[in-house]
């Protein structure tokens, strides 16, 4: 997930499959994730394979084996072989996990065809010699700061825990003014808003300060927590709450051809750079440089309240809802739903407001009116000409897209596995 600081300084979330970022994904926490609604019949097949040791090729037997960003993991037999009876289609990381070796991961598409793959990993014997622990007398502080920009500062995420603390390494790079975090194995996450067990295999994590770029990639693993009939009507009520509104949402409603019906607003935002900001923005810091530790003049603070408000970028915003062919191609055959537009889209999902902790901020500061209050406001643009959104509603390249305000907010939080399937809403009056 690729996020800039959206929780300790909430900025823009790119997303991975951890994205979000998300960054959800956002967002890269991460977060792409993709949904299959009640009552439409999606195709699905089978998936089987076996897992080996990839020097003698000796099966792997009781090797976890599961569907990254999904709640789908099985264990191997004695003959290291798995099965995945039903995976519905569109594309998934297969990720082995075995003590003593490190994770495999093989990409697959899934379509109506039953497929099988071998997933070979290496042993971690001949690289134990290469891990290099340094002592960091500053480790709490830089743990509470990962676990700020991991987890989020909203509702659900203030709900969360992560349960092994002490398998995070944290590092900060003074020089590069960076944070980074991984983990011996995986970073084990309780979330006690949405029901859900998150085990984050392959962490790695990465803060810079200066750019104000949060990234975080992984393959994590969700498993169903168990409770009373009570919570489980509360953690379907968030888990519905979560998904609704969401980038994963907003993207199964470009597929599926139904803005309007799910409660979406798209409209065409143009963000213009201000030719004036470079000029301003080195005269502040220059005077800053210069009068380090010393008292500024009367005039001097005036100027370097000036400089400040100078916007980098400047935004219009067309009113005018677009229509969703300017959002979308489809294939001739019907058979493949493209992501495409221009400029950057604002994104407003009107039947929920904001979570009470969501501070707007935004990566490029602009002329830009506050939106809204009554309405979710999310900004997305494309990093490439088009993409193609999967019939599970995600993107076949995470990183395609970036996303900024409220989608860069959300992240472990209200972080959902792939094949959630939210409730149907009664359709808007």
């Amino acid at each position: 997930m690729v996020s800039p600081l959206r929780s300790a300084a909430e900025d823009v979330v790119r997303l991975t499959t951890s994205i979000f970022a998300a960054v959800r994904c956002c967002p890269a926490f991460l977060l792409l994730l993709a949904v299959l609604l009640p009552g439409l019949v999606r195709a699905q097949s089978s998936l089987s394979g076996v897992v080996q040791d990839s020097v003698t090729h000796a099966p792997l037997a009781f090797a976890s084996v599961f569907l990254a960003n999904t709640t789908l993991g099985v264990t191997t037999t004695e003959q290291g072989t798995f099965t995945f009876p039903k995976v519905p289609a569109g594309t998934y990381d297969v990720v082995g996990s075995y003590v003593g070796y490190r994770l495999a991961k093989q990409s697959v598409t899934v379509g109506t065809a039953p497929q099988q793959l071998t997933l070979r990993l290496g042993p971690l014997a001949n690289r134990l010699g290469e891990v290099v622990v340094r002592p960091n007398p500053h480790r709490a502080d830089d743990y509470r700061k990962f676990v700020e920009l991991f987890l989020g500062r909203s509702t659900f995420s203030q709900q969360c825990r992560i349960r092994n603390p002490d398998d995070v390494l944290v590092d900060f790079d003074v020089e590069k003014n960076e944070l980074t975090a991984s983990a011996y194995k995986f970073v084990q996450v309780d979330n006690q808003a949405l029901g859900y067990r998150i085990k984050y295999y392959g962490l790695q994590f990465n803060t810079n300060f200066t750019r104000r770029v949060v990234s975080f990639y992984g393959q994590p693993v969700f498993e169903e927590m168990t409770g009373s009939a009570r919570q489980q009507r509360r953690w379907e009520a968030n888990r519905a709450k979560a998904y609704y509104g969401s980038v994963t949402h907003f993207l199964q409603s470009v597929h599926d051809g139904d803005l309007d019906g799910a409660g979406f607003l798209a409209q065409r935002l143009r963000i213009v750079p201000n030719k004036h900001f470079p000029r301003a923005d080195s005269l502040r810091r220059q005077l800053l440089r210069e009068r380090m530790g010393a008292a500024f003049s009367r005039a001097e603070q005036d100027s370097l309240a000036r400089w400040a408000k100078v916007p980098r970028a400047f935004s219009m915003l067309y009113t005018k809802p677009r229509p969703l062919d300017s959002l979308r191609r489809v294939s001739p055959d019907g058979q493949h739903v493209f992501l495409r537009f221009v400029d950057h889209l604002q994104v407003s999902y009107l039947r929920e407001g904001p979570d009470p902790n969501y501070q707007i901020r935004t990566l490029l500061p602009t002329n830009a009116p506050l939106p809204p209050s009554d309405r979710q406001v999310s900004q997305l643009a494309l990093m490439v000409p088009e993409i193609e959104i999967q019939p599970n509603g995600q993107l076949a390249n995470p990183l395609a897209v970036f996303t900024d305000e409220y989608w860069g907010f959300e992240k472990m939080g209200e972080f959902l596995p792939v094949n959630y399937r939210p409730p149907v809403l009664p359709a808007a009056k």
